[in-house]
């Protein structure tokens, strides 16, 4: 079985979707671990609650992104089955990526990348932002993971209307929604070798 770990920083929202998917459907994936890099993420309680192993690096313990990174890949290494793929359910804390972890890491951001991206482009800002400019379409995105924030290859995205009495809560719940098929689709997808990579154009194919 094609294994995944997922790194959470807060709520794990994305968490609790991907397991109701991988407990309510047939998926050729399984969570493997998660780590955290805040001890106090409500998030770990979906983990603890379907007894998937968990793994606390704290970012606050570490003066450099290299340490803090080292010891989040050491975490991920510690889990009784090795990942196939890291997935970023809401990680909001920047990792370098070694050579060996290139590709094969992904992250899903509530925005039609490359607009209202990058660092400290997250969460309700993100929504804000897109009202405030007067966009007609938002989405979300999934992307491989660089050593930018919200910079690596687009994977696949999803679009949602903008409607013009929307609130940034009203419009995360209508991103939401799509994050929570999207994502889960693309996993799939790459579990069953659907996925390939020419630089930075990815190409989809079935997910089974």
């Amino acid at each position: 079985m094609f294994s995944i770990t997922v790194l959470i920083s807060g709520g794990g929202t994305t968490l609790k979707n991907l397991i109701d998917v991988q407990n309510s459907s047939t998926v050729n994936w399984s969570i493997n671990g998660v780590v955290s890099n805040n001890p106090d993420a409500p998030g770990l309680a979906f983990a603890a609650e379907q007894g998937i192993a968990q793994r606390i690096v704290n970012h606050r313990d570490y003066a450099h992104e290299e340490d803090f990174s080292a010891a989040t890949y050491d975490a991920i290494e510690g889990f009784q089955q090795q990942p196939d793929l890291i997935v970023m359910g809401g990680f909001l804390r920047r990792l370098t990526i070694p050579p060996k972890y290139k590709n094969k890491i992904i992250n899903i951001h509530p925005s039609l990348i490359p607009s209202f991206c990058g660092k400290g482009n997250y969460g309700a800002r993100v929504h804000q932002a897109v009202i405030d400019y007067g966009c007609k379409l938002t989405g979300c995105t999934v992307h491989f993971v660089d050593d930018q924030y919200d910079h690596g290859p687009i994977i696949a995205q999803r679009s949602v209307p903008v409607n013009s009495d929307d609130t940034p809560a009203i419009l995360a719940s209508r991103v939401f929604a799509a994050e929570c098929e999207l994502f889960p689709e693309v996993i799939s997808r790459i579990a069953a070798g659907g996925v390939s990579l020419n630089g930075r154009t990815v190409q989809m194919g079935a997910d089974h």
